[in-house]
C-alpha cells in the first residue's frame, strides 16, 4: 500500500510574521522589536519620511490615516503628528501591545488586526511600507480590494534594480519575491489595481540587499 505524501502546508501569516519578531529574524537587539534596516538605516528613512511629510503637511484639512503593518513603528512615530487620526495596524499582537506602552498621543491608535482577511478602519489614506512584499498574491488581492475605499494609498515596495516580471507568487512570510527577480506591481496582473492617478515620490537603493525601495502614491 502505497503512502500518500502530505502536501506541506504554509504556516498561518500572523504566526509566520509572530515569530520574526520573536526571534529577530530582521535584526535587532533579542530584547527589542526590530522593523529591519528597511525601517531604521538613515539612507532610507530620512528620505522616506521627507517626502512623506512633505505630502501629508499639504492638506489644510490633515488626512485620517491607515497605517496597514506599522511595525516598530519607528517610521510611524515620524508622521502621525501630520494626520488627524493616524490608525497604526498590525497582525502581530504583542507587537501591537508593546507599541500601545511605548507610543501614546490623542491622535494615535493601534490596532490588532490581519489586512488580508479583516474590515479595515475608515479613513482617507493607506500607507503600506515593505508589507506586501511579504504575503503571498491571494492575501494581497484581498488587501487591494479594500484599497478602493481610500482615496490615496502610498506604497513602498522592493524591486529589482532591472526588469522583471511582476507579481510571481510566494508563500507569505519573512522572504519576498527580490529572490525570484520579480517583485509587487499592484497595476499589473493579477492585481489590476485601478487608480485615476499614480506618481512615484521616491526610489532609494536598499542598503545591505541588491534592488530599490520604491515608494509610490496612487489615488484612486
Amino acid at each position: 500500500m502505497t503512502k500518500k505524501k502530505k502536501i506541506k502546508q504554509p504556516w498561518p501569516t500572523k504566526d509566520a510574521m509572530a515569530q520574526i519578531y520573536e526571534e529577530n529574524l530582521w535584526g535587532g537587539d533579542t530584547a527589542e522589536f526590530y522593523s529591519g534596516l528597511g525601517s531604521h538605516h538613515p539612507e532610507v528613512v530620512n528620505p522616506y519620511i521627507t517626502v512623506v511629510s512633505a505630502f501629508l503637511r499639504d492638506f489644510e484639512t490633515p488626512l485620517v490615516i491607515c497605517d496597514l503593518g506599522c511595525g516598530d513603528f519607528n517610521i510611524g512615530e515620524e508622521l502621525f503628528k501630520y494626520s488627524k487620526k493616524y490608525i497604526a495596524i498590525d497582525i502581530v499582537p504583542d507587537l501591537i501591545a508593546h507599541n500601545k506602552k511605548e507610543f501614546k498621543a490623542d491622535n494615535l491608535e493601534f490596532q490588532f488586526l490581519d489586512i488580508a482577511k479583516d474590515e479595515l478602519p475608515a479613513g482617507d489614506c493607506v500607507i503600506l511600507r515593505q508589507v506586501l512584499q511579504h504575503l503571498c498574491n491571494a492575501e494581497i488581492k484581498s488587501v487591494v480590494e479594500k484599497l478602493y475605499d481610500f482615496k490615496y494609498v502610498v506604497l513602498t515596495e522592493h524591486l529589482p534594480e532591472e526588469d522583471f516580471e511582476p507579481n510571481k507568487n510566494i508563500i507569505s512570510g519573512q522572504g519576498i519575491r527580490l529572490k525570484k527577480q520579480s517583485g509587487v506591481n499592484l497595476l499589473a496582473s493579477p492585481f489590476n489595481f485601478i487608480v485615476k492617478e499614480e506618481k512615484q515620490l521616491l526610489s532609494v537603493k536598499s542598503p545591505g540587499f541588491k534592488g530599490n525601495l520604491v515608494t509610490s502614491l496612487y489615488i484612486t
